[in-house]
């Protein structure tokens, strides 16, 4: 019984990681159909933020809450503000060309980031502290649930709801769903697509600069190549929910995230990966359109 409970947990926690880091790709993809393989490498890039804001803002003398809170806004303005120059760079001159080049700009760019934080940092991995405070309702059952991994599934559950009342109360929230139903409709409404667009990539990129930070505090290492492995994995549960449905991404993220830990705790820790992507295609042959996909009538 302790090591079912013990994998559900670690199961919760990776599967909100995944979530957050799966909504950046499934908001991109229901806006302008197009999978941003670079997302994976701005978590990474929001890692190794939060760990420079960190060291920085200890040397200063900050601590507890609002040291954690500061290394939390910086990562997600910089690394919005690298999700937004990714869209007007490789993104925004060839959104109207077939859709085999953004394919490969979003490839060469995830590559281009890959080695320029590899060569700007180090190709090591680096020790990253563990800067989230202590909880004192937690110490009594500090063995079953630690302090970091309560935070990131209440800061998971708050931005999911965030989001969610950004996507169905705000006027933005109304110009992405318009965009993502019919971009040359909502153009001829009066929507800014441009816009429209830039505020999507600089959501999915906050989000995965949050996850960044969490997923630093929680492993206490980073190094240049975390963004691919986990882009690959939040990419799969994009897929696995529907890719293109935000409650999709989160569920297909927990279900990831579960049946990771469950295969890696009941058989193997080598078959960790194999299961995840076997359930993936066990799923979509059933159902193509994913867990919470719906299917799409072809225009003509």
């Amino acid at each position: 019984m302790e090591l079912f409970r013990d994998l559900f947990i670690s199961g919760l926690t990776k599967g909100s990681i995944y979530a957050l880091i799966a909504l950046g790709y499934t908001m991109v993809y229901g806006i302008i159909a197009l999978i941003n393989f670079a997302h994976g490498e701005i978590y990474m890039i929001g890692a190794f933020t939060s760990l420079i804001a960190a060291m920085v803002l200890s040397q200063l003398g900050m601590a507890g809450w609002g040291l954690l809170l500061s290394v939390g806004v910086v990562a997600v303005l910089y690394s919005a503000m690298y999700g937004w120059t990714v869209e007007k760079i490789a993104y925004k001159p060839l959104r109207d060309a077939s859709r085999l080049a953004p394919l490969i700009s979003a490839i060469g760019m995830s590559i281009f980031l890959q080695n320029y934080v590899q060569l700007v940092q180090s190709p090591n991995f680096l020790i990253f502290n563990n800067i989230v405070p202590d909880i004192g309702f937690l110490e009594p059952v500090s063995h079953i649930v630690n302090k970091t991994q309560f935070v990131i599934w209440v800061t998971t559950a708050l931005l999911m709801a965030a989001l969610t009342f950004i996507i169905k109360c705000t006027r933005m929230g109304m110009a992405m769903r318009a965009v993502a139903q019919d971009r040359d409709m909502a153009r001829l409404t009066g929507v800014n697509i441009d816009r429209v667009i830039s505020t999507t990539f600089v959501l999915g990129s906050a989000l995965a600069a949050v996850g960044g930070l969490l997923i630093g505090c929680y492993m206490q290492q980073v190094d240049f190549y975390i963004g691919f492995l986990a882009g690959m994995k939040a990419f799969t549960a994009a897929v696995l929910g529907g890719i293109g449905s935000i409650p999709g991404a989160v569920l297909g993220a927990l279900v990831l995230g579960f049946s990771e830990s469950f295969a890696a705790g009941y058989i193997s820790s080598d078959y960790e990966d194999v299961v995840a992507f076997v359930l993936l295609i066990v799923i979509l042959i059933v159902r193509p359109g994913g867990l919470m996909g719906e299917s799409q009538t072809q225009k003509v």
